[in-house]
């Protein structure tokens, strides 16, 4: 009775050490926008390199050969650090109208699943692959049908059922991902650009699509954009009362809520990747009240990524930083130009990668790896922010 009692102990306390050493894991879309050797690999443990993208005969489109040569140097990459795994997303916003007739029938399911691991998997070498399709049922820019939700969850089935057959032959396991939205306006809310707002649970069997996955790649980013009735934050960790945007908008476009709803919905922390943006956005015209915040607006600021951010805009002493202790993030304000303009910076990225630590999240996803100052700050941020307090740097690769 004793040693079983104390080889229960040892293996409980094994199993706690396990947990307290293991860091969220960091996943970063990569999109051909700096030189593949200067990835920064050693602090990513999964990138995914964006996109492939479906064609009209329902299959996947073949890589071109700018895209084969990529893919080498990512491979590569790979060698040189053998914990790095490497994703194809197929999709991406506006680029995959096919998505709804692809994931019709049996037959086109499988068709459809069958090329995209033949080309990116078999002909690759590739880890895995994850879906993007924006959006299921309505939202989005591409073609919609009724139908579209459960036809969404019977593609990642197919796709899953197929990895794990290629799986059985090489003796490896291949990772299957989802790109899925997390604000309203992405379903259509906000200005109703397909009516609204919609909830993400109206385009996705959350539950259903979580048992199939490996993670959810959740878009917690691009909470306030054209669609948005007033100025606010790009990524605002929680709701603000302040906030004048109708509701039930208002209370849902924030990360706190996000992760919520995703839970609620039967989707493990654990396969909760929070989005983190390396860019920023704005708008124009905004009063002055406020510094310009939660604002009628007349135009919108493009998007600008970090490092433009860093070495132009707060390199300006036209743009005054403020910040906001209820997202949790810093904005920027033009007086002689009206311009309001929102985004993160080290400081708030560690504070979100507080929060996912703190909620057991499996990690943080980044979009987008090219956007960051040489220095790689925010990647910095998140990296010493995930590591668990008292444990050693964790070693990624």
């Amino acid at each position: 009775m004793t040693s079983r009692i104390l080889l229960g102990a040892l293996l409980g306390l094994a199993a706690l050490s396990a947990r307290a050493l293991a860091a969220p894991r960091i996943v970063a879309y990569y999109d051909g926008s700096m030189p593949v050797p200067q990835i920064p690999a050693a602090h990513i443990d999964d990138l995914i390199y964006a996109f492939g993208e479906p064609n009209d005969a329902g299959t996947c489109r073949p890589p071109t050969a700018a895209q084969l040569h990529t893919l080498a140097a990512l491979r590569a990459l790979r060698r040189q650090h053998p914990g790095l795994r490497l994703l194809v997303s197929i999709g991406g916003w506006a680029s995959a109208p096919q998505y709804s007739d692809i994931a019709l029938t049996g037959r086109s399911r499988s068709r459809f699943a069958a090329s995209c691991i033949q080309d990116f998997l078999v002909g690759q070498g590739l880890d895995g692959i994850d879906l993007d399709w924006e959006f299921p049922v309505h939202g989005g820019m591409n073609r919609s049908r009724p139908q579209d939700r459960a036809d969404a969850t019977a593609l990642v089935q197919e796709l899953r059922r197929q990895l794990q057959a290629l799986g059985r032959k090489t003796h490896r396991r291949y990772l299957l991902t989802v790109a899925t939205p997390a604000a309203t306006w992405e379903q259509g809310g906000g200005s109703g650009l397909h009516g609204g707002p919609y909830s993400v649970s109206d385009s996705y069997d959350l539950a259903a699509l979580a048992r199939a996955v490996d993670w959810l790649n959740v878009m917690t980013y691009d909470m306030n954009t054209v669609f948005s009735p007033v100025s606010g934050f790009n990524t605002p960790l929680a709701a603000d009362p302040r906030d004048p945007t109708p509701q039930p908008q208002g209370s849902r476009d924030n990360l706190t809520s996000a992760v919520s709803f995703y839970e609620s919905q039967g989707v493990p922390a654990a396969k909760i990747m929070l989005g983190v943006a390396f860019y920023g956005r704005g708008f124009t015209g905004v009063s002055p009240a406020n510094a310009g915040l939660y604002s009628k607006y007349s135009g919108i600021f493009p998007e600008t990524a970090w490092n433009t951010i860093e070495s132009q805009l707060l390199a300006s002493p036209d743009w005054v930083r403020h910040w906001s202790p209820t997202a949790q993030a810093p904005w920027l304000y033009d007086a002689s130009q009206h311009t309001f303009f929102s985004y993160d910076d080290p400081l708030s990225l560690g504070i979100k990668a507080d929060f996912a630590r703190r909620q057991h999240l499996g990690g943080v996803m980044i979009w987008v790896l090219g956007e960051d100052d040489r220095q790689n700050s925010l990647l910095n941020a998140l990296v010493s922010h995930l590591d668990a307090p008292g444990s050693p740097q964790h070693a990624r690769n």
